[in-house]
């Protein structure tokens, strides 16, 4: 290769984010100098957060760059190094970008062992989805055997591994998800007790009919409608871990009319941000590794073909048209 291809924001979208708002380039293939390690990427991560960084709003994160390569996350393998500590032929994971190959000084990159793990699965359930959810659920949550656990966008990438966590730890685990589709694979594949289809027109019946005993823990993804449910429906000292508001991505208020239920049940609502938690990170992927290669910790992909799809794969992850982890072939 002599010529590599990346996609930068072009401009910062104002409400949905369309197309335009990317750009496609074609590069030089970069020289590394000493201490550096040149990838090829074989698969790129799509994931909500990126909406709040293409906008220049005060976050949590600094905003995208304009004319830069798009942040997010990649695997892939080592095929120059002037770096001691990685050889060619490695694979690893990194926030390369969307970008068919990345330069790195090795910091933040991670080996990878593809033995019993696939290599996608690093930017799935044994990656920052995985950890996502682990942290939320276990952190947070601390849900106890018999609790009951309802987790929204529950066939998505991190919602799927919270409501397997739950089961695992003896939980009832009730997920609600759009679509019969995605209902069904929740609950046959993935093992959850229940799943409510929001777009069925019977959230609030569907959902007090999943939880009869009410709710004890929220693993919230989405806010608005879903997560006014599930808030009517909780218990005393009830928790909730605050992880995604996908319905508020586009700039959207996101009011909480049943806001009230924090005070009468004194619940505990906890906004996190996984990366701020590295610490924790060695115990939770090995613990999420374990189970993904025993077979305990299942996971589905969504696949687009290749870098120039990526942005209208992002758009359609925005509108919940995935079907688990959303991903992107490079190579």
């Amino acid at each position: 290769m002599n010529t590599y291809q990346r996609i930068v924001l072009a401009e910062r979208p104002s409400g949905a984010v369309q197309a335009s708002n990317f750009r496609l380039e074609t590069m030089e293939m970069p020289v590394i100098g000493d201490g550096q390690i040149l990838i090829r990427n074989h698969y790129l991560s799509l994931d909500p957060y990126m909406r709040g960084r293409m906008s220049d709003a005060k976050s949590y994160a600094a905003p995208q760059a304009l004319g830069e390569t798009m942040i997010g996350g990649t695997v892939g393998q080592v095929v120059a190094s002037r770096h001691a500590k990685f050889a060619v032929g490695d694979f690893v994971t990194g926030m390369l970008g969307w970008s068919e190959v990345g330069v790195s000084d090795g910091n933040l990159l991670r080996k990878l062992d593809t033995t019993h793990v696939a290599l996608s699965a690093y930017l799935g359930p044994v990656g920052m989805p995985g950890m996502t959810a682990w942290y939320g659920f276990h952190q947070i949550l601390q849900a106890k055997p018999g609790e009951t656990v309802v987790v929204s966008a529950a066939s998505g990438a991190v919602g799927s591994v919270v409501g397997q966590l739950a089961k695992l730890k003896g939980c009832r685990a009730v997920g609600i998800a759009g679509g019969r589709d995605k209902c069904d694979y929740v609950v046959d594949e993935l093992g959850f007790d229940a799943c409510v289809d929001y777009k069925a027109g019977r959230l609030d019946a569907d959902l007090a009919a999943a939880t009869p005993d009410g709710i004890d823990a929220i693993f919230e993804n989405v806010g608005g409608a879903v997560f006014d449910a599930a808030l009517a429906r909780t218990n005393a000292f009830g928790r909730v871990a605050l992880c995604g508001m996908i319905a508020g991505y586009n700039g959207d208020d996101v009011p909480i009319r049943n806001a009230r239920t924090l005070l009468t049940n004194r619940l505990t609502l906890r906004g996190f941000i996984v990366s701020e938690h590295m610490d924790l990170w060695p115990q939770g992927l090995g613990e999420l590794g374990a189970l993904v290669a025993s077979g305990q910790l299942k996971y589905r992909e969504s696949v687009a073909p290749d870098l120039a799809a990526a942005p209208q794969a992002f758009m359609g992850l925005l509108q919940g048209h995935n079907f688990g982890k959303q991903l992107v072939k490079l190579i």
